[in-house]
């Protein structure tokens, strides 16, 4: 399956679709085909998951004990700002309304590639993310595996 690099600029139109920059609608529909999921965890930022990737993750949670209460708050979570959708033949897809006003879903947008998903942010949003959360060398040396 293809893997999602990079990052893109991008724009929410008015009636809040998503342009799937190329590159990634590209790859989207060659690996994993048009049907997606749309949601949040934590309702600042969208991701947009393939269909069949969604499925992988609902069946890792089926294993879960239904009484887990981190499961539970989970799937209220994506329940509450997720959409099942297809790109359409422009490759946009309708960012869902209670998310698109939570993460703040409007103009200038960056898409960025995360291996299996594409993650959307509020441009500004996410550069002062940038700003406040820096990469710290403690950080590196955990990815490094030291």
């Amino acid at each position: 399956m293809g893997e999602f690099r990079g990052s893109a600029p991008a724009k929410i139109d008015d009636r809040g679709r998503l342009k799937v920059p190329t590159d990634f609608r590209r790859a989207l529909e060659e690996s994993y085909g048009p049907d997606v999921f749309v949601t949040s965890v934590h309702g600042d930022s969208t991701h947009l998951y393939p269909l069949t990737v969604w499925d992988e993750i609902e069946q890792q949670l089926s294993r879960l004990p239904r009484t887990l209460s981190a499961k539970r708050r989970f799937l209220e979570r994506v329940s509450y700002y997720g959409q099942q959708g297809r790109l359409d033949s422009q490759g946009r897809i309708v960012i869902p309304p209670l998310l698109r006003d939570s993460a703040r879903m409007v103009g200038e947008v960056v898409v960025l590639g995360m291996q299996d998903h594409l993650e959307i942010w509020n441009r500004e949003l996410f550069e002062r993310r940038l700003q406040a959360e820096p990469m710290t060398d403690e950080d590196l040396d955990a990815l490094s595996g030291s």
